[in-house]
């Protein structure tokens, strides 16, 4: 599993995904995003600006990732 750290109190999805190296852009996370293909914590979720918290976790195309 992979981590990404973060120094605020949370970060955004679309800014995890590409922070994890994940998607390449805001526009290839908002779509990955919107044709469902992101898990927040187990479970689908089509909000880009989903906010995470360290502990969350989020997976795509395989890729697990926790938010430390």
């Amino acid at each position: 599993m992979k981590e990404i750290e973060i120094r605020d109190e949370f970060i955004k999805l679309g800014q995890a995904l590409k922070l994890a190296g994940l998607v390449d852009s805001g526009i290839d996370a908002k779509a990955v995003i919107l044709e469902g293909k992101v898990k927040v914590n187990g479970e689908v979720d089509l909000r880009r600006g989903k906010k995470l918290y360290k502990g969350d976790t989020f997976s795509y195309n395989g890729e697990e990732v926790i938010v430390k």
